[in-house]
């Protein structure tokens, strides 16, 4: 059997993402990775997660087809992904330990001890993976260079008490070793072998899903077209004609998702982007930031990463706040010194992040006002979206605006449907102000 698709591929600047498309237009997979510093290898392994994706939607499919009912059949692909990302989380745990043995071996000055320090970090690393996959259990990423890394750190720097190994030399050795690992496809294993081993453990309580798995497997996928965009867009492997600008594909894609929509803010890793739309989805204007990254997602990363916080715990931490500080200045370069002075001040963790993000909001905002400010149905797209804490400081100040050339704004309800949050025009504000909420 030859199942046709097309694959679209955001070459972002901090993700890389791909969706495999049916003939139908159904959404069949979609993958993401991190962009890391080479393109065309991170192309490939988005790629290849969404075609994964596309096979575990297969699975479904033939489990549809062998009968079996829709609650029983979600919960079975739901345990086959989880053993089959067990199963890829100990294919790369074992290329990273190959990789650490060989660089260990080129060291100059190798300590005595550096090598039982290894194995014993890996061994712990392998004796966890159950766990970590296990039903219910919650992972702070599912990169596996973030997951990874989290736990190799913190078992290096015991076995650097313990045994005296130095923790830069351990800690060296996996900068080295994880870019080789995270950039080779071999690493993370091929769907049909993962996905088998899989089933079999999963056969006495779930005998339909080995044969649903054999077959998806069989399945060809042929591509049979693409088209690209983001950041990196250039470097897609793709005729120049399917290779489309950020701006142009999320107008397009948040009409097709909000057919209200009239103005969209993106605030992706490297910049910011204020759109307008006509009811076509057509661009009519738009706005961006210059070249420095300050009020987007590699700001956020920055301030992550000073904090020693995943990406994705940044949101919530900042909700807690109750008196967020007053931040004057985006600036990536200068970040980190901001925040150690502000922490010095004794501030709170939470107040300083919710100032962050209002800082951030407040740099999109005035893009948004040079765009032609905000009409109709709103929309908020890109990766910052995902922040709540980033959607609610959009609202609030939303609510704060005051008419822009003379423009009063709609009135903007907070509204949910498939696929995200958008905002919506419900009734014209009161004369000289505007109440307003945001969302994806």
């Amino acid at each position: 059997m030859k199942l046709s698709y097309c694959v679209g591929i955001d070459l972002g600047s901090t993700t890389t993402k791909a969706v495999v498309l049916g003939e139908d237009s159904e959404v069949l997979g979609r993958g993401i990775t991190n962009s890391r510093s080479n393109y065309d290898v991170a192309c490939q392994v988005a790629l290849s997660e969404a075609l994964i994706n596309t096979r575990f939607s297969l699975v479904a499919g033939e489990l549809e087809a062998a009968g079996v009912e829709a609650v029983r059949r979600a919960e079975e692909v739901a345990a086959l992904e989880r053993g089959f990302r067990g199963q890829q989380y100990r294919s790369q745990l074992r290329a990273l330990e190959r990789t650490l043995e060989r660089l260990a071996r080129r060291l100059l000055t190798r300590p005595p001890a550096l090598q039982a320090a290894l194995e014993r970090i890996l061994a712990s690393m392998e004796a966890e993976v159950e766990a970590l996959y296990a039903q219910g259990a919650r992972r702070k990423s599912d990169f596996f260079r973030d997951l990874a890394g989290s736990r190799y750190l913190a078992l290096a720097e015991q076995e650097a008490r313990a045994t005296g190994v130095g923790f830069d030399v351990l800690a060296g050795l996996f900068d080295k070793g994880i870019l080789e690992v995270e950039n080779s496809a071999e690493a993370a294993g091929r769907f049909e072998d993962h996905a088998r081993a899989a089933a079999a453990g999963l056969a006495r309580s779930l005998p339909e899903l080995l044969p649903a798995v054999e077959r998806a497997a069989r399945v060809e996928l042929e591509q049979v077209s693409s088209v690209g965009t983001g950041y990196g867009r250039q470097r897609l492997p793709f005729p120049e004609a399917q290779v489309r600008s950020e701006i142009l594909c999320h107008g397009l894609g948040a009409h097709a998702l909000f057919p209200g929509t009239r103005t969209v803010l993106d605030i992706g890793g490297q910049d910011t982007k204020a759109i307008q739309v006509d009811e076509q989805g057509i661009v009519t204007s738009f706005q961006m930031n210059d070249r420095c990254a300050a009020g987007c997602g590699r700001y956020l990363g920055y301030i992550a990463d000073e904090m020693s916080l995943g990406l994705h715990e940044l949101g919530p931490l900042a909700s807690e706040s109750k008196s967020p500080v007053r931040i004057n200045s985006t600036c990536t370069v200068f970040a980190g010194a901001e925040l150690r002075e502000r922490l010095s001040l004794g501030e709170k963790r939470e107040d300083i992040l919710a100032g962050l993000h209002r800082a951030i909001i407040l740099r999109a905002m005035s893009l948004l006002a040079r765009s032609g400010g905000v009409r109709d149905e709103f929309t908020f797209t890109g990766g910052v979206a995902k922040n709540q804490a980033a959607v609610e400081a959009l609202r609030l100040l939303l609510r704060e605006l005051r008419p822009v050339d003379g423009q009063h704004l709609r009135r903007l309800d907070l509204h949910r449907r498939p696929g995200g949050l958008a905002v919506r025009p419900a009734r014209r504000a009161p004369e000289g102000r505007v109440s307003a909420g945001g969302g994806r």
